[in-house]
C-alpha cells in the first residue's frame, strides 16, 4: 500500500480551533524594548536559529559552550532579500556571551543556491556533526528560485584556537524526495514570502519508545481545493546509518486554515511528545479565523499521534498585542527555553506596509530574547 493510499486526514488543526483563540487569554512573548545587548555580528542579518543537539534531543556542549546554526546574510536596505542570500552561521553561545564561528559550510558545497533552515545532531564519541538541511534551488541558477530539497551531511567537530570550526563534510545526501502526491514538490520557479509551497526545515527526532529515527518537515499538502494548505510531515529511517527514509503521513495538517507550519520540532517529556511550529498571521486563510504570529503546539502520547492541540487551541505563545511582528521561528529546546530571531519591532502595532521607511530601520536581525514556557499535559504556557 502507498502513502497516498494509506494517507488519513491525521490531526487537525481546524478552524473551530484558531477560532477558539480569541477566547483565549495567553501570556504573550515579553516585549522586546531594545536590541542592546543582544548578540549581533556586524554587516549580517541573522534569524532562523537552531542548536547542536545529542541524539535525546538535549542541547550538545563543547567545554561548557553551546553551538547554534544561525542563518545570516548581508543586511540588505530591504531584509526580505536576505532569504535569497541566506548561508548557515556557526556561533557558539556561552551565558551572555557570543561568539562567531563563520559559515558553516563550504563556499560552494551547499546543492543550492542559498542555505535555509534544519537541524543538526552531535556525538561526542566520535565528534561526528551531521547537519540536515534545505538547500533552496540550484546551485548555479541565474535567478533564485523556490524549490527546496533535503539534504544532510557529515563532518567532524573540533577547535581551531578559541573557534569550533567542522572539517572534512561528506558529499551532500538529498535524503528525503517528495512523493508528488500526497505531499507537493516544492519546485516553484517564482513565489513569495508566505505563498511558496513548502517541503523544507528537517527536524531530527529519535523516538525513545522505538529508538528509530524520524524527520519531521514544513510541507504542503497536493490533493487539495485550497491554497492555504500547510501540513507537518514525517519520514521514518529504514537503517542504522539513516541512508533509506520512508514518507509516512502528515502528522498534523492545517489543510484550508494555515498555509506554513514552519519550522517543526518534537520533544518528548514526561512521557508525551510535544510538536511546535511557528506560523504568522497573513499566512491564514483570508476568509477564516486568524490566529496571531506566534508559537504554536500540540500533544499526544505517541509520535505518530493523534494529537490534541495545546490549550485547546494550538495557540502557545504570541507576540504581544502592541508588537505583533516583533519576533519570528521560535525552537523549544528540551529544557523548554526557547529562541527565536527579532523581526519587525518598536511599530506599536502600525502595519509595515504604511511605514515603508521603516523597513530597514525597525528591522532587528538578531537572536531575540529567551523566554521560557511551562507544560503540564495539554496545557503549556509562557512563565519568563
Amino acid at each position: 500500500m502507498t502513502i497516498a493510499e494509506s494517507v488519513v486526514a491525521g490531526t487537525r488543526w481546524g478552524g473551530a480551533h484558531v477560532a477558539a483563540i480569541a477566547r483565549q487569554n495567553a501570556p504573550a512573548i515579553p516585549p522586546v524594548t531594545s536590541l542592546d545587548g543582544l548578540p549581533s555580528i556586524d554587516g549580517l542579518d541573522l534569524w532562523d536559529l537552531w542548536p547542536a543537539q545529542l541524539i535525546d534531543g538535549s542541547t550538545a556542549l563543547f567545554d561548557g559552550w553551546t553551538a547554534w546554526m544561525i542563518l545570516s546574510a548581508p543586511a540588505f536596505p530591504d531584509p526580505i532579500d536576505r532569504h535569497a542570500q541566506a548561508r548557515i552561521r556557526l556561533v557558539l553561545q556561552r551565558g551572555d556571551e557570543w561568539r562567531d564561528c563563520g559559515n558553516l559550510l563550504p563556499d560552494g558545497f551547499c546543492p543550492g543556491s542559498r542555505e535555509w533552515a534544519g537541524s543538526a545532531l552531535y556525538d561526542p564519541e566520535t565528534r561526528a556533526f551531521t547537519l540536515f538541511w534545505t538547500p533552496a534551488g540550484r546551485r548555479g541558477e541565474e535567478a533564485p528560485t523556490f524549490e527546496q530539497r533535503l539534504f544532510k551531511t557529515t563532518g567532524t567537530a573540533g577547535w581551531k584556537g578559541d573557534t569550533l570550526a567542522v572539517e572534512g563534510w561528506s558529499e551532500p545526501e538529498e535524503f528525503l524526495h517528495s512523493d508528488d502526491e500526497v505531499y507537493d514538490l516544492a519546485n516553484q520557479q517564482l513565489g513569495a514570502p508566505g505563498e511558496i509551497i513548502g517541503f523544507r526545515d528537517p527536524a531530527h527526532f529519535r523516538d525513545p519508545a522505538d529508538g528509530r529515527d524520524y524527520m519531521l518537515f514544513t510541507g504542503s499538502l497536493k490533493d487539495t481545493q485550497s491554497t492555504h494548505n500547510g501540513v507537518i510531515g514525517i519520514a521514518r529511517a529504514d537503517d542504522s546509518d539513516n541512508s533509506q527514509w520512508t514518507l509516512l503521513p502528515p502528522l498534523i495538517s492545517a489543510d484550508g486554515v494555515n498555509n506554513e507550519q514552519e519550522r517543526p520540532h518534537v520533544i518528548c517529556r514526561d512521557g508525551l511528545y510535544y510538536v511546535f511550529w511557528s506560523t504568522q498571521t497573513s499566512v491564514f486563510e483570508p476568509n477564516g479565523p486568524k490566529g496571531p504570529t506566534g508559537l504554536y503546539g500540540m500533544v499526544s502520547r505517541s509520535l505518530l499521534g493523534p494529537y490534541s492541540p495545546l490549550n485547546g487551541t494550538g495557540l502557545v505563545a504570541p507576540n504581544p498585542a502592541g508588537e505583533p511582528w516583533q519576533t519570528f521561528s521560535w525552537w523549544v529546546t528540551a529544557d523548554l527555553e526557547v529562541v527565536s530571531f527579532v523581526d519587525y519591532w518598536g511599530m506599536q502595532g502600525e502595519p509595515l506596509a504604511d511605514h515603508p521607511e521603516r523597513v530597514r530601520s525597525h528591522f532587528g536581525g538578531v537572536p531575540a530574547p529567551r523566554f521560557s514556557i511551562k507544560l503540564d499535559a495539554a496545557r503549556a504556557w509562557v512563565t519568563s
